[in-house]
């Protein structure tokens, strides 16, 4: 009589914990493309996936006849075939009494198989063979409990057991002795209940195996036989197949009882502990003061006891129960990601347990259990963490902790798909690293400015709000299983100033900015004056504000403007726009827009003491004057630019004769224009008086030097007029100034120790614009008098300009 325990099938673990097709797993190291060695009651075949294939077939060859080994096969005939998880290897394991095994006296067993593999599609034949003999002696009982069927094997010289039980015993004589046949014949019992006897042909048929060997008698049969019924063992359910084999001879009747009892204990996972169960005692029919040994191994190969508490392994007997405990993460086990919506995994250990018993008649049993223990599914977040640094203007984003099972397979970044290969030629990159402990991680790194980022105003913050919203789809490999991992990562950054767009036109500058939700935060003005309608109203600007834009039409010569690169062809005029915070109205940007003008005369005073001025001289010409042969009061000082009618003077205020007009509040600088004409009065000089002065008045309260050392410093612009004797002028009065005296400036050759001459405080209306310093840059005109004015350059500063 023979009690035969096994470990709980993959198929049966799968159920329970929702992980189908465990029956294709196995632990894979050390693998070599086609290897095959040894155990102690078995062989075992590793085969490379690059050898294997898809559908990779084992052939059991016997002499000249060959047998696939297929699920059903391997079952019956002592095969058990799997795929590693992970690696995708393929092994089969062989009993030493499988079908088609050469035994030689039950010490030496040759093995022949030949591997049929299909990688391109053209069919290849491995031819194996191995040769292997126990590395330990038989027992007089020997159990083996695989993943797909029990083995038992006896000695055919073992004796009857004490304790048989007799009504077992008399029911199966009783049906040996009417049987009409001396053939061998099976009985098999469902607790007290006796089926009929059958042939060992047609057991044989139903899935049994039984094979007398030189020295054992060998039983086999796959789990869930319609024979085997189900009981309890000390709270452990326990499948059991229990079988009389007997033959009568005359009136001797030769009986061999054998009972395969197996643990259909699924296992259990609890504190880090995958924990399996087996009864001391696994059928009644096995009864006695037992003497249990057990040991612990991994993937067929048992370990010594102090290298199994090294790796955390624990056998415990509570009661009548044998229960080993493997930590989930032990030496020897196996790790395997899978997706149930969001990202799990399990581990799996390919137990295998050795337990000696010693029965009351000295008999000792030897049953082996190579079962594989399953965790629950665990979840297994990966997780990502914002690395940004904000001096770098860069997002930098971590996915961490991703299993050596996962790999990343494409990213979306605020809804732009990237996938595998990443290129890092679209402005953002992702790195991988790999890391000692199976896992590696991946770095994203998008810039600021990169066309896929996006920007929010945040009124709780009063910031802009920088966004980018990452969607990782990572996959489970071979299974390409994919879940996705989500993160938003932003900063904040000071909002821009608003911008202005700005265009040319032939009366003015048109300044256009579009609104945004937070503009609110700046204000926009002309100078140090803030932009309001009525500013605009004031300056004549044209102001249209609706919800949409904002358009400001500036007219040429209107307050606010700048100009530069006089000449007779035209100039430049510039307006200037600012942006200024509300809290402390400090400038924050500013538009700047320089557009080319024309006009026929201007007048220009700059901060630093220098004139500019185009003078249209028609009636002059008329009387026979010419326009390249006028001068100043000083007659050195000539027209840089002339041409038929008009001519460009820029000098010094200090210079070419011109007086000072000194009043309460302002000084006033005068020169004149002379032409030689036919029919004109001559001044002193020889040349005819043109009725034209050129005028620049400064406030005084704006003056730091008044041509101290010839220098000449003003905090403001001055106002300049191009005066006609007789005209009378149309432009915008200004406050009036009172005269009190007026000094001339020395005029070289002729004048040069003449005393200032005051004269009479003169009041006229005064317009004026807005110009830069660059005048005293005009390109030099070959005369004396521009040369004399560009022997103390001055740095031009803003001006007023008249027309």
């Amino acid at each position: 009589m023979l009690a035969v325990d096994t470990a709980n099938t993959s198929v049966t673990m799968a159920f329970k914990f929702g992980l189908g097709l465990l029956l294709s797993v196995w632990l894979c190291t050390n693998c070599h493309p086609i290897h095959m060695d040894c155990h102690e009651r078995f062989l075992r075949i590793s085969v490379d996936p690059a050898v294997a294939g898809n559908d990779p077939l084992f052939e059991a060859v016997d002499g000249a006849s060959v047998y696939p080994i297929t699920t059903q096969y391997a079952a019956v005939c002592g095969y058990t075939i799997n795929v590693c998880p992970l690696s995708g290897f393929v092994f089969l394991k062989a009993s030493y009494f499988s079908c088609h095994t050469e035994n030689q006296v039950d010490e030496v067993f040759t093995f022949y198989f030949n591997l049929k593999v299909n990688p391109d599609g053209k069919e290849v034949t491995y031819s194996l063979n191995k040769t292997c003999s126990p590395s330990v002696p038989w027992s007089a009982r020997e159990v083996t409990c695989m993943m797909n069927y029990m083995e038992v094997s006896v000695s055919s010289d073992l004796v009857c057991p004490t304790g048989t039980r007799k009504d077992d015993w008399n029911a199966v004589i009783q049906t040996a002795y009417t049987s009409a046949t001396s053939d061998w014949q099976v009985m098999f019992h469902r607790g007290k209940e006796h089926l009929q006897p059958t042939r060992l042909s047609e057991a044989h048929t139903q899935g049994y195996m039984f094979d007398l060997t030189e020295r054992r008698l060998v039983f086999r049969t796959p789990y869930g036989q319609p024979d085997s019924y189900s009981t309890q063992m000390s709270g452990v359910p326990v499948e059991v197949v229990h079988t009389t084999l007997f033959s009568r001879q005359s009136w001797v009747v030769i009986m061999v009882d054998l009972v395969a009892a197996c643990s259909m204990d699924e296992g259990s996972f609890n504190n880090g502990y995958i924990t399996w169960e087996t009864p001391e005692v696994l059928h009644p029919l096995v009864s006695g003061n037992y003497n249990t040994q057990v040991s612990v191994g991994v993937n067929g190969e048992l370990v010594e006891q102090l290298v199994a508490e090294e790796r955390g392994y624990v056998v415990e007997k509570h009661n009548a129960t044998v229960m080993i405990s493997i930590p989930y993460k032990a030496d020897g086990g196996q790790r395997k990601s899978s997706v149930m919506g969001d990202l799990y995994e399990y581990y799996i250990f390919p137990l295998y347990v050795e337990q000696i018993s010693e029965d009351e008649d000295h008999m000792y049993t030897r049953l082996r259990f190579d079962n594989m223990l399953v965790t629950p599914l665990l979840p297994r977040p990966v997780f990502t963490e914002n690395r940004t640094v904000l001096e770098d203007r860069v997002f930098t984003v971590y996915l961490g902790d991703v299993p050596e099972d996962v790999k990343l397979t494409a990213v979306q970044l605020n809804g732009c798909i990237y996938t595998v290969p990443f290129i890092n030629s679209s402005g953002h990159t992702i790195t991988e690293v790999v890391h000692d402990n199976h896992t590696h991680d991946y770095t994203v790194q998008v810039p600021f400015d990169h066309h896929v980022v996006t920007e929010q105003f945040s009124r709780e913050d009063e910031a802009m709000k920088v966004m980018i919203d990452i969607n990782f789809t990572l996959t489970v490999l071979p299974e390409n299983e994919h879940f996705y991992q989500h993160t938003s990562v932003y900063t904040l950054k000071k909002p821009s100033p608003p911008e202005f767009e700005a265009n040319c036109s032939e009366t003015g500058i048109i300044f256009k900015m579009d609104h945004r939700p937070f503009d609110y935060l700046w204000f926009i003005s002309i100078g140090s004056e803030r932009l309001t309608p009525e500013l605009a109203a004031e300056h004549k600007y044209n102001m249209r504000n609706d919800s949409q834009s904002l358009v400001l039409e500036v007219p040429l010569f209107t307050d606010g403007y700048q100009y530069k690169d006089f000449s007779l062809k035209g100039f430049l005029g510039t307006f200037e726009i600012l942006v200024r915070d509300h809290e402390m109205s400090n400038v924050q940007g500013s538009t700047v827009k320089t557009c080319p003008f024309t006009a026929p005369e201007i007048i220009a005073c700059s901060t630093d003491g220098m004139m500019a001025a185009i003078v249209d001289l028609s009636q002059s010409v008329a009387n026979g004057g010419i326009p390249a042969r006028t001068n100043l009061v000083d007659k050195y000082c000539g027209p840089k630019e002339a041409d038929d009618t008009r001519m460009l003077f820029s000098f010094s205020l200090n210079s070419c004769g011109s007086i000072a007009k000194l009043g309460k509040d302002y000084v006033t600088y005068e020169n004149e224009i002379f032409i030689n004409e036919l029919h004109a009065p001559r001044n002193l000089f020889g040349s005819t008086y043109t009725g034209i002065k050129l005028q620049c008045t400064y406030p005084l309260a704006g003056l730091h030097r008044l041509f101290s050392k010839y220098k000449f410093e003003s905090d403001t612009e001055g106002v300049g007029r191009i005066v006609r004797d007789g005209a009378h002028s149309t432009e915008v009065v200004q406050k009036p100034m009172e005269i009190t005296a007026v000094l001339q400036t020395p005029v070289p050759a002729t004048s040069r120790h003449t005393k200032p001459v005051l004269k009479p405080a003169h009041r006229p209306p005064i317009g004026y614009l807005m110009v830069p310093s660059l005048l005293k840059n005009l390109s030099k005109k070959g005369t004396v008098g521009a040369s004399q004015v560009n022997k103390n350059p001055h740095r031009f500063g803003k001006m007023s300009v008249m027309f």
